[in-house]
């Protein structure tokens, strides 16, 4: 019985981390790509997104609570791991180490990111290209917020490799090396979006 349970809180940790968790990073990451144009096309699709109707809702059912359930079942299975050399390994296994580190320093990150922006708009501020620019007008900010945004964007990246593996889309060994170039190509391609957001504010 625990390990039917087990089991199926491991796939339900893997679907939410690609559906809705995965698909809001890149909707996140694409909405604060506007401010490589201007601060005033970031903040348009800020605003955008802050008027949406049931916006509470959505981001309590679809943000919140799947982000909350993902990364304290994430720590129970860190904490538990132990690597599968025998089946996968040296590189995967260095991925697999890499999942959990990244998955912690994310979880850091986001409850950071949360309250300097989510929480400080609930107090009264605005959320717009110069709370941005302050945040990141220190170095060590702009270190942090590099290290967090690219841990976040290797954590779904490479958790995707693990989703289409758990839920029997990639079984073959081709197969699976096939999906480790392709998830490693929407790693670099969201570094590349989510560096030049960053550097968009300085």
């Amino acid at each position: 019985m625990a390990g039917s349970k087990d089991f199926v809180n491991r796939r339900i940790h893997s679907l939410l981390g690609v559906i809705p968790i995965g698909l809001f990073l890149v909707q996140h990451l694409v909405v604060n790509h506007f401010a490589t144009k201007d601060a005033d096309a970031f903040n348009a699709a800020a605003h955008f997104m802050e008027n949406l109707p049931f916006r509470i809702f959505l981001e309590t059912f679809v943000i919140y609570l799947p982000i909350l359930f993902h990364a304290v079942y994430g720590l129970y299975i860190t904490f538990q791991a132990k690597n599968n050399v025998s089946r996968y390994g040296y590189f995967r296994n260095m991925m697999f180490l890499v999942q959990r580190v990244t998955g912690v320093i994310t979880l850091i990150f986001i409850a950071w990111h949360v309250w300097e922006t989510r929480v400080q708009a609930a107090l009264g501020a605005e959320v717009n290209f110069s709370m941005m620019a302050d945040i990141l007008s220190s170095p060590f900010m702009i270190a942090f917020y590099l290290i967090g945004v690219l841990s976040a964007v290797f954590h779904f990246a490479n958790g995707l490799w693990s989703f289409f593996v758990s839920w029997g889309l990639t079984v073959s060994p081709r197969s699976q090396k096939i999906s480790t170039y392709v998830t490693m190509g929407v790693f670099v391609a969201l570094a590349i979006v989510s560096v030049r957001t960053i550097f968009a504010f300085i």
